[in-house]
């Protein structure tokens, strides 16, 4: 009896951010995907590790590990949550309405994009259940070559695949601090690689287009900080620890109330262009193809509406040289 008790104080909820604490091994990246701040994913890990004598979780050298009990609880998570999916889905083809799972994985600085591309959509559909996966650009890579989404929101193609796409929107990366650079016009190079660098971990868009750009002009960099997330990156510079080329999108806030600044450089800003893509030949679902049709219809509009401001910020010279 105590055990069904235990049981039937278990919520969706729980489960649901148990489940994705143990798919990313962290409670950072878990609080970004489910866009909850990290004290909320901490208190819900928090209750319901009370209702077990068991650990689900260590943390060895600061780093959290799901025990093998921990283990199994998420694997019954997951099929709880499919079962509960299954229902929301059965409900509401009987209403008539669209319904089904959208399954969208989004490199790390696609988060301040893909919500305005889901919102209206999401709410004219509520019997759609979306699954979204917030990583680095080596992790959606591999969910498109192992085919395990329906969409990506990717801003540099990735190599060897066979996409189809659609456009978005410009990408801009930027040099950014929390202050002015006076610029150097004849020692320009030394200036910057006197700078602590900070970067993305490996296998991230923005890394790799930051270390592209050092390589091309031959800078090389005596101190770097990496960090996990866009979000570590930018608090450290506005803390003052270093310098970043970083993407404009993420940055609005803090370029607008002056905790940043960007300074211009030869050859910045680097752009690309912000795409959803999915495999050429993919058989969409209903719901898939939907969402498909909406974009195709109403990208421009959801562009200038939630992005126009693009335009003013990146109003700056590219060079003061």
């Amino acid at each position: 009896m105590q055990a069904l008790r235990n049981v039937m104080n278990y919520t969706l909820n729980q489960l649901r951010i148990f489940l994705k604490i143990v798919q990313k091994e962290s409670i950072t990246r878990a609080a970004e995907e489910l866009f909850l701040t990290q004290p909320a994913v901490s208190i819900q890990l928090k209750n319901f590790q009370d209702q077990f004598d068991i650990p689900l979780t260590e943390i060895v050298n600061k780093r959290l590990y799901v025990t093998e009990f921990g283990k199994e609880v998420a694997a019954a998570a997951e099929k709880i949550l499919e079962e509960v999916y299954a229902i929301n889905y059965k409900t509401a083809q009987y209403k008539g309405q669209l319904s089904g799972r959208l399954r969208i994985s989004v490199v790390s600085t696609g988060k301040y994009v893909i919500p305005y591309l889901l919102a209206d959509f999401m709410k004219a559909h509520p019997g759609v259940e979306l699954v979204l996966d917030v990583s680095n650009r080596a992790n959606v890579t591999l969910n498109l070559e192992r085919n395990e989404t329906d969409f990506s929101l990717v801003s540099v193609l990735p190599d060897r695949l066979n996409l189809e796409q659609i456009n978005c929107m410009k990408n801009q990366l930027f040099l950014v601090g929390n202050a002015s650079l006076m610029i150097d016009q004849k020692n320009w190079r030394k200036q910057l690689e006197s700078l602590t660098w900070v970067k993305r971990e490996a296998g991230s868009a923005t890394r790799k287009a930051m270390d592209d750009y050092l390589a091309s002009h031959d800078i090389h960099v005596r101190r770097n900080i990496e960090l996990t997330s866009n979000e570590a990156v930018k608090q450290a510079l506005i803390a003052g620890l270093g310098y970043s080329i970083m993407p404009l999108i993420g940055i609005r806030n803090e370029l607008k109330l002056g905790d940043l600044t960007i300074i211009p450089i030869p050859d910045l800003p680097i752009e690309s262009t912000w795409r959803i893509v999915w495999p050429k030949g993919k058989k969409h679902n209903g719901v898939a193809l939907a969402f498909k049709e909406y974009l195709e219809q109403n990208m421009p509009k959801i562009i200038e509406k939630n992005f126009g401001f693009i335009d003013g910020l990146s109003a700056v010279p590219k060079s003061m040289l």
